[in-house]
């Protein structure tokens, strides 16, 4: 008969998983863009009555990963989180990126040690159902009421980025030995990273969870598209692959908002651009001018901010953590959205050109103009002078 728990059922166990036991949590995450650029250091001293930490990660292949600007970590507190009708303690916690992003946790850990098919339940209830929106909610407002000043250009956008990080910190079997990451297979991981009940097929399985990860017996990190899978002894309450993890999707976020942005702003671009061309010919350089300066500060707006995310975190060496960097970007098409955004920049750029061109012809024409009708005054003046 299937499994069943307080937290609901998982269908057909398989023999190894049903005398699998954990100890672990999840981590619910959502990134918000609130402006343009928020100033570290400011940030740090409006907050530091509140213990604000700058931390890396701490693993000895770390090393290979460099942050320009370590962003802050700033506990919130704790919470009451309803999830399908079961009550659960949280802790809340945030980062503050200096690319405009804040990101807001909730830690929910599990009562008590477990069976994987209660785990799964558990991890099912917790990504569905929750009324986590309104504590996020809460709490976003509350930090930007004090972050305010260290703010440029605030603005909370409709663009969000939630993902959510299923932690394991024990594995062992019904006696307490300790097992192997690998005593968990696809089959086992794909009721709680996928939502499927039933058994996939061994082509869907290699399709959907190609990204696993292993470097010590005792650890293991699966990822897919919007939730991670990660089993690490280590005491911390968050590991150093949930950090790069959320850090990507902090670089996410920021790549899609100002895709979003470019698409809105073509269409308003092209309205403005024949705008500006009709009326009277001579007076289209004046209305040029101001056209040309917001196309510009929207191209150098959008490359900087761009550049800055993408330099962000570096990758200097093919280690563990940075293979899981480069996974997450991978899955979350970081590629795909810079190529967006840099053809979107490539219209404004072309479009900016063959308007300063219009400008610079408008400008010669009324030079010559005004040549012409110096030349024909001079004339006449000479004509009547005789």
């Amino acid at each position: 008969m299937p499994q069943s728990s307080a937290f609901g059922s998982l269908s057909h166990p398989s023999a190894a998983t049903a005398a699998l036991h954990v100890r672990g949590g999840a981590t619910l995450y959502r990134i918000y863009d609130v402006g343009y650029s928020i100033d570290l250091d400011a940030a740090a001293r409006i907050l530091a009555a509140r213990t604000p930490a700058r931390v890396r990660p701490e693993r000895r292949e770390a090393e290979a990963i460099r942050i320009a600007n370590l962003p802050i970590t700033l506990p919130l507190g704790a919470a009451r989180l309803t999830a399908h009708g079961r009550l659960h303690d949280v802790e809340l916690s945030a980062r503050i990126f200096d690319f405009g992003v804040v990101s807001l946790r909730m830690r929910v850990a599990v009562p008590h040690e477990m069976q994987w098919s209660e785990f799964v339940a558990f991890g099912n209830s917790i990504g569905s159902g929750v009324d986590a929106q309104p504590i996020f909610d809460r709490e976003l407002d509350r930090l930007l009421e004090e972050l305010a000043p260290a703010v440029e250009r605030m603005g909370v956008a409709a663009v969000t980025e939630d993902y959510t990080v299923f932690r394991v910190a024990t594995l062992h079997d019904a006696g307490g030995a300790a097992l192997a990451t690998g005593s968990l297979t696809d089959a086992d991981v794909v009721p709680l990273l996928l939502g499927e009940e039933r058994p996939l097929s061994e082509a869907a399985r290699r399709e959907l969870l190609p990204h696993r990860f292993s470097y010590y017996a005792d650890d293991l990190a699966i990822l897919t598209w919007d939730n991670a899978l990660v089993i690490d002894p280590a005491p911390d309450e968050e590991t150093d692959v949930q950090y790069v993890l959320e850090f990507a999707n902090a670089q996410l976020l920021e790549l899609r908002f100002y895709d979003a942005m470019l698409d809105a702003e073509l269409p308003r671009m092209y309205d403005r651009v024949a705008d500006a061309r009709g009326g009277v010919r001579g007076f289209r350089n004046r209305r040029f001018r101001g056209l040309l300066g917001k196309m510009q500060q929207t191209v150098a707006d959008s490359t900087e901010i761009v550049e800055r995310v993408e330099n962000s975190l570096k990758v200097t060496d093919d280690v563990y953590l940075a293979r899981i960097y480069a996974a997450a970007l991978e899955i979350f098409r970081g590629r795909v959205w810079r190529a967006g955004i840099d053809r979107k920049l490539s219209i404004i750029r072309e479009t900016y050109a063959m308007l300063n061109d219009e400008a610079q012809a408008a400008r010669s024409e009324a030079l010559e103009i005004a040549i012409v009708l110096l030349i024909v005054g001079e004339i006449a003046i000479a004509l009547f002078q005789r």
